[in-house]
């Protein structure tokens, strides 16, 4: 970029006729229209810098800086202490920045890995701009989406920076004010346990240092940059899928998802032909919360009459009159493996056919 700034600075030379240049944030000249400045001169601009609205001069020179308190760009200078040369170092950073901000949106490797997600870049130019921003394609990486409380995406995005640091190989991606996506690299053969152990570290430290509470959706890691968008799709998948059938997790990993996925995926018209098939009219609804939370732990305890009666502390023959009463209202005998199945699946159906769907 230092090459398109010196283009730019001789171009105002011949118009203004003066010496003048950019010096960066670290005090190194980057582009002017003559050799280096001294030492002295840029120091003691750096240490005078205070307003980035304000021009200083020293020494003959004006002198102009770019950003803000908190962070400078760079600082622009030319030669004389008038008006004219305020003039020109305030044309010459207003240029300058334009032709920064442009570089960066062109060029920006989080902005490439944010139009990849999105889907804002055409699959055959994807590998074309890896290359050009020397990104390598062929690493394995997986999405991670955090969904915030409204409002909190930015404590949760500064965050994240702080945790995974090396923007070569991770980035941290705003997606809009409730979900933020974490680019991991990860290594070759990462089993789904040790990407929960990552969302857990994230999830711990998100509530650690901003009390915020959120829910973590976790892609199949892909080994082609190009492959991207679908880890970030699934990982919308898994938030989906896991607030309908597992609300109480806030973790929740496509690749572990099971029956879930499969039911999330069916065209609600034919869940709701399944559920009239297999049931009689309402039967399900007839159900009450005891006899709810019976079949729960019944399946909890993988359809074990004496373990489902202890943790119940009812008696076996009560939790067998029980099963009997469910059998007579909804047709399907718990305690045989193909029926106790299919209820099963009714009951996954009909609570996604219950649920919101949330629109990304």
């Amino acid at each position: 970029m230092s090459r398109i700034f010196q283009n730019v600075i001789l171009q105002l030379k011949e118009i203004y006729g003066r010496k003048l240049g950019v010096i960066d944030s670290s005090g190194t000249v980057t582009a002017c229209t003559y050799g280096l400045l001294d030492g002295p001169t840029v120091e003691h601009i750096l240490k005078k810098y205070a307003d980035p609205a304000a021009f200083y001069s020293y020494d003959g020179y004006t002198y102009k800086p770019v950003g803000n308190r908190s962070k400078m760009d760079f600082i622009t200078f030319c030669e004389g202490v008038d008006e004219t040369a305020r003039t020109c170092c305030s044309v010459l950073a207003i240029t300058l920045s334009n032709i920064k901000i442009f570089h960066d949106e062109k060029y920006d490797k989080s902005n490439l890995v944010k139009n990849i997600l999105l889907d804002n870049i055409l699959p055959e130019d994807i590998l074309v701009k890896s290359k050009e921003l020397h990104l390598d394609a062929d690493v394995s990486r997986a999405c991670f989406l955090i969904q915030t409380a409204e409002g909190a995406s930015f404590s949760v995005f500064d965050i994240l920076q702080n945790m995974f640091p090396e923007k070569g190989k991770n980035f941290i991606i705003n997606i809009d004010e409730h979900f933020v996506a974490l680019v991991k690299e990860v290594k070759d053969g990462i089993d789904a346990k040790e990407m929960d152990k990552i969302a857990k570290s994230i999830m711990d430290t998100l509530y650690t240092e901003a009390l915020v509470k959120v829910y973590i959706g976790i892609g199949s890691t892909c080994d082609n940059i190009r492959d991207l968008a679908r880890s970030y799709k699934e990982s919308k998948i898994a938030l989906e899928v896991g607030r309908v059938f597992e609300s109480d997790k806030q973790i929740v990993n496509f690749e572990t998802l099971g029956i879930g996925r499969l039911i999330y995926q069916l065209p609600t018209t034919l869940c709701e032909l399944f559920l009239h098939e297999v049931f009689k009219k309402e039967s399900l609804d007839a159900l009450d919360q005891e006899t709810i939370l019976t079949i729960q732990k019944f399946f909890k305890h993988n359809l074990n009459v004496s373990e489902t009666a202890r943790e119940l502390f009812v008696h076996r023959n009560t939790l067998v009159y029980r099963l009997d009463k469910i059998e007579k209202i909804t047709g399907l005998d718990l305690r045989e493996f193909d029926q106790s199945v299919t209820f099963k699946v009714a009951m996954m159906v009909k609570k996604y056919l219950e649920s919101n769907t949330i629109k990304y």
